[in-house]
């Protein structure tokens, strides 16, 4: 998409759509309409003063008006958007706020938005870049013939009565870059599993590392075995797509903290020898949300080449159940060198990144954190709005904490009840990969804990994949996987005062 601002009038800008934003109140009884709908008033000859007064506009968050220009401006169609009290607005809000309009242009099958901008909001340019591309996104690669979408946003015109700053430009593009980064994993996550397997995902990976000059390795199934990485290899065994582990790496020459993310790449999951229930089964391609969400970062940090040191690990497998595929009874040595009895080939994501977090760890990372839609637990705890996270350490809680603000992602922290321990304790092996029905996000989180090494800090979030509702428009059923990109690159750009 192509956002252009500029010092205009917005009846000067010819589009399919002209939105106007307008901060509560939107009118006082001396001064009539606020900027800029006195200039559309006038256009439509009092017609929008009127209306508004009809339908009680006043400007409250999330309040919406459409206006028929009946060909009297430039514009088709005039929508009319409340932004609620302007000392109350924060970045998060605009970018959810720019996404709906843009949802809204694609509703009204508008190529051309022209967005009529209130002052005061150059400071917030790139989050409404972002949202634009964020709430513009769909996924319709195999639509075909009247299912095609007949026209989509292509260009949109930020028009404000300031003089804008040299800065204005470079933060749209900022907040392209990011958007484009986010759009990308939520592309990874949306194909099918025919088309993404573990090799397709690690050369998604590559062409996008490539292409942003990052460092990549990726350790094949000979790599693994020869490495001891057992768990990752029980679970891909049982797949002719042999699983892999990929490393993305960004590495500045004057870092001062290095950073460590490990994305759950379970391309898709059958559940194993455990096999799931055939209703809802075709979702769970999006089980790779995690590994979609390292590629998304590591693009949007190359974008913004930040200076921190950053790394993204996948582990990527397909999780079948066939002749050679892992049983629960099972016995593994994991890459850390405790053994692991398997009681649930279901519960596969621990396993795959039990080793990646062994990976990551050798690396002596300030920060380590895996992101993974690990349990349906985590889910029936928070619903489908949220995800849940855990920390180690208080410190690092409140690094991610911070970063979860920024982000405006929707996560809330979950308790390593320590007493839940003893649900992993086996009587054949070192430990079980999962315990009891109930507190089952809690002892996910506890098993991944005994193989981050001696990391100070570890972050482990339980991210709400493809059943994400419809109350943030970063992640929806038709929009993606879960949450993460934003919130873990706000902790990479303040990596340098948090850690």
């Amino acid at each position: 998409m192509k956002i252009i601002a500029r010092t205009a009038k917005p009846l000067d800008t010819q589009a399919d759509v002209l939105c106007a934003l307008v901060f509560a109140p939107h009118a006082s009884k001396k001064a009539g309409l606020a900027a800029p709908l006195a200039a559309i008033d006038r256009a439509l000859r009092g017609a929008l003063s009127e209306a508004l007064k009809q339908e009680d506009f006043t400007g409250k968050k999330d309040q919406t008006f459409n206006v028929a220009t009946l060909g009297r401006i430039k514009a088709k169609k005039l929508v009319v958007v409340g932004l609620g009290d302007p000392a109350k607005i924060t970045a998060t809000e605009l970018r959810t706020a720019f996404a709906k309009i843009a949802r809204l242009a694609n509703g009204e099958k508008a190529k051309t938005l022209a967005i009529a901008l209130p002052d005061g909001l150059e400071p917030h340019f790139r989050a409404i870049a972002e949202g634009l591309c964020l709430g513009a996104y769909r996924f319709t690669k195999y639509l075909t013939g009247d299912r095609k979408p007949k026209a989509h946003l292509t260009q949109v015109t930020l028009s404000t009565t300031q003089k804008l700053g040299p800065s204005a430009k470079r933060s749209i593009d900022t907040g392209i870059q990011i958007a484009a980064a986010v759009n990308a994993s939520r592309d990874l996550s949306n194909e099918p599993p025919n088309v993404i397997y573990p090799q397709t995902l690690a050369q998604a990976a590559s062409d996008m590392a490539k292409e942003a000059g990052l460092k990549i390795t990726i350790l094949d199934f000979k790599e693994i075995k020869k490495r001891g990485m057992q768990l990752l290899q029980a679970v891909g065994q049982g797949s002719v797509h042999e699983p892999c582990l990929v490393h993305i790496s960004y590495v500045p020459e004057k870092s001062k903290k290095r950073l460590i993310f490990v994305g759950k790449g379970i391309t898709f999951d059958t559940g194993g020898i455990s096999i799931k229930p055939a209703a809802g089964m075709q979702e769970m391609k999006h089980d790779m949300s995690g590994a979609a969400n390292i590629v998304g970062l590591m693009q949007a940090v190359a974008a913004l080449k930040p200076d921190v040191e950053v790394h993204g690990i996948m582990a990527c497998a397909e999780n079948m159940p066939d002749g050679n595929a892992y049983r629960p009874g099972d016995v593994w040595t994991s890459y850390e060198g405790k053994t692991v009895e398997i009681v649930n080939t279901d519960a596969e994501g621990r396993l795959v990144l039990a080793d990646a977090l062994t990976y990551a760890h050798k690396l002596n990372p300030d920060v380590l954190v895996d992101n993974a839609t690990l349990t349906g637990a985590c889910v029936v705890a928070l619903g489908t709005t949220s995800s849940g996270w855990y920390a180690n350490t208080e410190e690092g809680a409140e690094i991610f904490n911070a970063a979860v603000a920024r982000s405006g992602e929707q996560m809330w922290r979950m308790p390593l009840l320590e007493e839940l321990r003893d649900q992993l304790k086996s009587d054949v092996a070192d430990i079980k990969h999962a315990g009891d029905r109930f507190g089952g996000s809690i002892t996910a989180a506890l098993f991944l804990r005994e193989f981050i090494g001696p990391t100070k800090h570890w972050i482990h979030a339980d991210i709400a994949g493809p059943a994400m509702a419809d109350r943030t428009f970063r992640w929806d059923p038709k929009g993606g996987t879960g949450h993460g990109v934003l919130t873990f690159l706000a902790m990479v750009e303040n990596a340098d005062a948090a850690v």
